[in-house]
């Protein structure tokens, strides 16, 4: 298939810049894929679209403060995003902006006594100096990269979502992460779990509906658009997951019970579609996925999937297209626009289903 089967055109207003007032308030545009229906309700209305005996698979990462600010000593500042930690317990690979101003050995500082050291630009893909740094995080005396993050870093918005030169305000730090984020390393939220409140995960699992975790660290890989003229042509980004043997459990348990493995959000079914057997189990472990999930792909274990709604020609709205179709999923998504549905990260949600 080509990437531009994907695209589809998408209003600037239509991407949400704030989250909605209270979490499980935001709209959840509801689709029986059976029946081919489609209802309109808020994420709190889960509790009439799931059942006893359905399992909840949520990704309980956690989204770790790694966008920097660092003033060089000429006086000019540089943006970083740290994307995956490396190496040595204090070195990243990160994006730099602007990548071609920083030189080998150079360092900066982050403010609070904390510095960076920048060790060596990166080759793209195209064999080309590209927009990745080597770099070297330097905490002060006394001090470790977490301290430096917590004192230094700020929520990793996506682009998308305009803050003034990338900064995120003080309702960022809360509402750009899930209510049961529990294990650092993310660079981006898994947003689909967004919405979720205790009260609402409370109320589920007192009508039978069943909670599981699973964790995918969240890379920069998803900001990332499909440059590939055919999708067998991309590349995935590698990120790291761990499937308990809990967790595990739960799900084997679930299907042979006849009850729906409901995933949150794209990351978890990325998570169990990596760990599942032709058979449709699930087997527990940790390693690194690069499942890319497109029209075609085959769901072994996931029955349901809560999910944002995604940009044009993303991976994203690639594995929305291999779960329900593309034609489908395609003229849902300009229902929603007509609907005003508010997108990406901080957007509406969408509950794809069958009844079973």
């Amino acid at each position: 298939m080509q990437t531009d089967d994907f695209d589809f055109e998408l209003p600037l207003e239509a991407i949400a810049q704030e989250p909605s007032p209270e979490r499980d308030r935001a709209r959840l545009f509801a689709h029986d894929i059976a029946a081919d229906q489609t209802g309109h309700v808020e994420v709190r209305g889960l509790t009439e679209l799931l059942r006893r005996g359905d399992l909840l698979v949520v990704n309980d990462t956690a989204v770790i403060p790694a966008r920097l600010f660092a003033r060089r000593a000429t006086g000019g500042l540089l943006e970083v995003l740290l994307l995956e930690q490396r190496g040595a317990r204090e070195e990243w690979v990160a994006m730099v902006r602007p990548a071609k101003k920083p030189s080998p050995g150079e360092e900066a500082s982050l403010g609070e006594g904390h510095s960076l050291r920048f060790l060596e630009r990166l080759i793209d893909a195209e064999g080309q100096p590209g927009a990745e740094w080597r770099v070297e995080l330097s905490p002060r005396a006394g001090c470790d990269g977490a301290t430096l993050l917590e004192e230094c870093g700020r929520m990793p918005l996506p682009p998308y979502i305009e803050r003034g030169e990338g900064a995120d305000t003080e309702r960022d730090k809360e509402r750009y992460q899930t209510v049961y984020a529990e294990k650092p390393g993310a660079v981006a939220a898994p947003t689909a779990g967004l919405h979720f409140t205790p009260a609402l995960l409370s109320e589920l699992e007192r009508e039978g509906v069943r909670v599981a975790q699973v964790t995918l660290y969240v890379g920069a890989g998803t900001f990332r658009p499909v440059t590939a003229a055919r999708l067998e042509e991309h590349e995935m980004h590698s990120e790291r997951y761990e499937l308990t043997a809990e967790t595990a459990a739960l799900v084997n348990e679930t299907r042979r019970a006849g009850g729906r493995v409901v995933a949150v959000g794209t990351t978890s079914v990325r998570v169990l579609e990596s760990c599942a057997t032709d058979e449709g189990e699930v087997i527990a472990g940790e390693g690194e996925t690069r499942l890319f999930l497109s029209p075609g792909s085959r769901f072994r274990v996931v029955d349901a999937l809560m999910t944002n709604f995604h940009l044009p020609k993303s991976t994203l709205l690639m594995l929305v297209s291999a779960f329900a179709g593309r034609e489908r999923v395609l003229r849902l998504y300009e229902e929603a626009l007509s609907e005003g549905y508010r997108f990406y990260s901080y957007g509406d949600a969408m509950f794809l289903y069958n009844p079973r």
